[in-house]
């Protein structure tokens, strides 16, 4: 399975993977990203033993994006983007939704325990 089908098809899979791991920190961070006129919170996870990440953003509008990025024999870094179907965003916790919807309207980070991210 090449990593676009993995994202594609099974990327309620990968937010779960993304979201249990956050949740069992001590901290997660909660960041604010720009580029251009765009800008969205993002909470990211990296698999450091195979040099990759998996990242939830959420854009204005409510609209949440997965990213997958990761590094390929040349070691240039590729990324793969999905938007959350309403189903898949089902997914993810309401702390969590609330915490990257307030760092979206505040433009500033946030660290808080992962347990409460769960809630």
């Amino acid at each position: 399975m090449t990593y676009e089908e993995l994202v594609r098809n099974h990327s309620g899979e990968m937010i779960e993977k993304l979201v249990t791991e956050v949740i069992r920190q001590e901290a997660a961070e909660v960041r604010f990203e720009f580029e251009d006129n765009e800008q969205w919170s993002v909470i990211t996870m990296h698999i450091y033993e195979e040099d990759k990440e998996i990242s939830l953003r959420l854009h204005a509008g409510e609209r949440y994006v997965l990213h997958f990025g990761y590094y390929d024999d040349d070691d240039e870094f590729h990324e793969i983007t999905q938007p959350l179907t309403p189903e898949e965003k089902k997914i993810i916790p309401k702390g969590l939704q609330k915490v990257m919807a307030k760092v979206l309207t505040d433009e500033q980070g946030m660290r808080l325990p992962g347990n409460f991210l769960s809630k």
